[in-house]
């Protein structure tokens, strides 16, 4: 059981509820504060004028609206900003929207009723996620439209998400006995102004990208295990002179990864001995090619990219991005502009470009894996049937090298892609929800080109029939994905093969965990 409301919701409170189902509660405390402060706005809104309450909305706001007509007002912002396109999001991208939605209003600043937090509680439950489409909010007053087909499911009016279908809302809600949400106030504002859609989709960015981020770091050493690189250059000593923390992170998994390998060597046993002078030409390469050699200072920038993003996503996801504030603490009600999402869509646009940079090492890497040129150690393509007749792995660059391709176009950033709308009240928006889906379409991506590169890399081994010499971790890691990709040696279809390896990565805890000493 996970409580919403007291404490601080983490990554891995996040992570539980979202891919592991855990349950969530309330704990009295919490519930009774979002009481007290629906209490105090009905008392302290009575005989005034509350932007939400009795106006309308946005450029609209200089128009009263009668007492008759307040619940109407609720119902026909639900409505009308249910204007979403493009493709449903998947069912657990809408779940991780409804958790950080839940998260906000259980801070007790949103002047809401109980019944809105318990309806949004049975829902994450019971597993049942509402039908939301990915193009409609600008991330300024929050993500209005996304949020918007989350009211309507929550009024019985829209689709969800169940077993992997969609149904209307009102027949899934029959079926559980769940009543509709009824309104009260300004619960359709509520549901509306907020970060929820860019913050929970981003939240499930950072969780696929530190699993993108391990899996690199792993790839990365095996590669230098199979080409019998050096292992000065990932040496506690030559990375501690550069005192960046993810570099010295990065440093300290490889050096983990690989301690027990037979195949790295050390370039005083090869290099720094006399015999070695009497060479004019060196067969052996002095220094590794840079998407080998400089794995430490490439990744180590992705490590605190996304570390910083968690941060600022944890935040995110454990403030008040609504508007009014309802402070019943303080007797008062505060405008300004918590739905905002610049946090979201600038963490967003600069993990997309670390990932990005982590797809193009991962691209340099196989392509010098699959160049017999380059390496010098392995056929063509890592191709172990007969050259010529057939192909190896050469098929499988294309798709790894357009994939990269995709990936370079998609990172211009959306943070500095503000258009003004409504009427120009909205004349700066933070694009916040845009950033967070392209930024997951760029970590998809990212996914399909490691496994091409794992995939090469397996036959690489079988090639050398090194698979005694490897270290126990990656000694591991092949047998694991051999069970998934075998060997092969005629050419057959591989995209099915493609996927499976690339939802093992997805969801596979084989990988080095971040917590690692950073020895």
């Amino acid at each position: 059981m996970i409580f919403i409301g007291q404490d601080r919701l983490l990554l891995e409170d996040f992570s539980a509820i979202l891919f592991q189902q855990k349950e969530i509660s309330f704990q009295d405390a919490a519930l009774q504060k979002v009481d007290d402060n629906f209490r105090f706005l009905k008392s302290f809104s009575a005989n005034k004028l509350i932007y939400g309450i009795n106006t309308g909305f946005g450029p609209m706001a200089q128009y009263k609206i009668n007492d008759e007509n307040l619940l109407a007002l609720q119902y026909n912002l639900i409505r009308s900003h249910s204007s979403g396109s493009g493709n449903p999001l998947p069912p657990h991208l809408s779940r991780a929207l409804i958790i950080a939605r839940l998260s906000s209003l259980m801070k007790a600043y949103s002047g809401i009723h109980t019944n809105l937090v318990e309806l949004l509680k049975t829902l994450i439950n019971k597993n049942v996620n509402p039908c939301i489409y990915e193009h409609g909010g600008v991330g300024a007053s929050g993500d209005l439209v996304q949020l918007a087909h989350l009211g309507l499911a929550l009024i019985g009016e829209g689709e969800v998400w169940f077993e992997g279908k969609i149904y209307p809302a009102k027949e899934i809600f029959d079926r559980f006995n769940i009543q509709p949400l009824t309104i009260y106030g300004r619960e359709g504002l509520a549901i509306l102004n907020g970060t929820s859609a860019m913050t929970g989709i981003g939240m499930i960015n950072i969780i696929q990208s530190e699993k993108l981020f391990n899996w690199s770091v792993l790839l990365s050493a095996m590669m230098n295990e199979i080409v019998e690189a050096y292992n000065d250059h990932y040496s506690y000593e030559l990375n501690i002179v550069k005192p960046h923390h993810g570099q010295n992170k990065v440093a300290a998994m490889v050096r983990n990864i690989l301690k027990d390998s037979k195949m790295v060597r050390d370039r005083s046993e090869h290099l720094y001995h006399p015999d070695t002078l009497q060479q004019e030409i060196f067969e052996d390469k002095v220094q590794e090619y840079y998407s080998l050699r400089c794995v430490t200072q490439i990744l180590g920038p992705v490590y605190d990219t996304i570390r910083n993003a968690e941060k600022v996503l944890v935040d995110e996801l454990n403030s008040v991005n609504d508007n009014p504030v309802v402070d019943h603490i303080n007797e008062n009600i505060f405008h300004g502009g918590n739905f905002h999402g610049d946090y979201v869509s600038l963490e967003m646009d600069k993990l997309k470009i670390a990932i990005t940079k982590l797809s193009m090492l991962t691209e340099r890497q196989l392509n010098y894996l699959l160049n017999d040129k380059l390496n010098q150690k392995f056929p063509a393509f890592v191709n172990l049937g007969v050259l010529g007749l057939n192909f190896g792995m050469q098929g499988m660059q294309f798709t790894a090298t357009s994939t990269v391709a995709e990936n370079q176009t998609l990172s211009f950033p959306m943070y500095v892609h503000s258009i003004p709308n409504n009427n120009d009240n909205q004349d700066i928006v933070s694009m916040g929800s845009n950033a967070a889906l392209l930024t997951k379409k760029v970590i998809d991506n990212s996914f399909t080109v490691l496994s091409i590169h794992v995939m090469a890399i397996l036959q690489a081994i079988d090639y050398l029939n090194c698979e005694e010499k490897l270290s126990s971790k990656t000694r591991s890691v092949y047998n694991s994905l051999r069970k998934i990709f075998p060997k092969f040696i005629d050419d057959h279809a591989k995209y099915k093969e493609l996927k499976a390896v690339s939802d093992f990565l997805q969801t596979s805890d084989t990988v080095i965990s971040f917590d690692i000493d950073n020895q």
